[in-house]
């Protein structure tokens, strides 16, 4: 899966889960917390539907690592076996 295809995924997934977030709008590096309204049960369930969308199991561990945009796109890159230096 490469890059536009992940992106593609985590905003679909974020949308499902926040639907009034203005994507366009997002800073991939800044923590989807810092960017707009999130919980922490909302944040759990954007993990768990990243892991259903793409069928991994991501450790809890890791939860952190998919804290923006650009984490989430360097875990997952990391995770498929992409370039994990993403934009």
């Amino acid at each position: 899966m490469n890059k536009n295809e992940l992106r593609q995924h985590i905003t679909e997934t974020l949308l499902e889960i926040a639907p009034d977030v203005e994507i366009a709008k997002l800073d991939p590096a800044v923590s989807f917390r810092d960017q707009f309204e999130i919980d922490s049960v909302d944040f759990l369930n954007f993990v768990l539907a990243l892991e259903k969308r793409l069928g991994i199991k991501i450790s809890e561990i890791d939860y952190p690592k998919l804290s923006s945009v650009r984490g989430c796109l360097s875990y997952l890159a990391m995770e498929s076996g992409e370039d994990p230096k993403v934009s």
